[in-house]
């Protein structure tokens, strides 16, 4: 079972995309924003989304869309 904490640091790392992470865990993209939520600070939060949002690396269907 992974912890919270490890949820986080996937999360964190720009190089784990959510598929990786709900490879790993089962927990969709949607759970891990609200794992997020529930255990970071809001401006920590904030900053974080800011950080992934529109980022190809999180998301392997638009980095496989990008190569193409």
């Amino acid at each position: 079972m992974t912890s919270i904490s490890e949820i986080i640091a996937m999360a964190w790392c720009d190089k784990t995309a959510f598929d990786d992470i709900k490879a790993l865990t089962g927990l969709s993209e949607a759970a891990v924003i609200r794992i997020m939520r529930k255990n970071l600070k809001p401006s920590s939060f904030r900053l974080w989304r800011k950080r992934v949002s529109g980022r190809v690396a999180k998301h392997k269907k638009l980095n496989a869309d990008r190569l193409v």
